[in-house]
């Protein structure tokens, strides 16, 4: 028979060992098991119920969610279409149609939106008077009879996007 009293403290120690690793995973456990009620607590938002209550108020707040994306999507819509209406190219010819003026007063200037719609602008300095004329638009083109400043004005624009030159 062995002595007892030799395997008695090998034993005592091995137990201890085995209670203190027992313990340490039951406090592991227990802070995980803690930690997911508390983030199951914050997704519901509430007080506790059942899994029911949790999941239509999730619903409700989905729902609430789409809502806000369909309107938001129809004032997108509406911005893009008012920015598409908006002068986005610019072209600008300075020119002097006269012997008697001292610099380039008269102007061509042609606005036209993203479809190049628009007006082009002109006005013609004298020493006398000031002319000013509005010549519409369309897809680029424009149904009256263009001056050459006129014509570089609107070709400048129809080559520009947004403010910045293409080429």
């Amino acid at each position: 028979m062995p002595d007892l009293t030799v395997a008695l403290p090998a034993l005592t120690v091995a137990s201890l060992l085995v209670a203190l690793v027992s313990l340490f995973s039951t406090i592991v456990l227990w802070r995980r098991v803690r930690g997911s009620t508390s983030r199951r607590g914050a997704m519901i938002s509430g007080p506790p119920g059942s899994v029911e209550d949790a999941v239509r108020i999730q619903a409700e707040r989905v729902d609430g969610l789409v809502r806000q994306q369909e309107i938001l999507a129809s004032r997108i819509g509406a911005i893009d279409e008012r920015g598409r209406r908006a002068v986005q190219r610019v072209g600008l010819v300075r020119y002097n149609p006269f012997e008697d003026t001292g610099s380039n007063q008269s102007f061509a200037l042609a606005l036209l939106d993203e479809d190049a719609d628009g007006i082009v602008v002109s006005s013609l300095h004298s020493r006398q008077s000031t002319r000013i004329y509005v010549k519409p638009v369309a897809a680029g083109r424009s149904d009256g009879g263009l001056s050459d400043e006129e014509t570089e004005a609107l070709a400048i624009a129809q080559q520009r996007r947004a403010g910045r030159a293409t080429g």
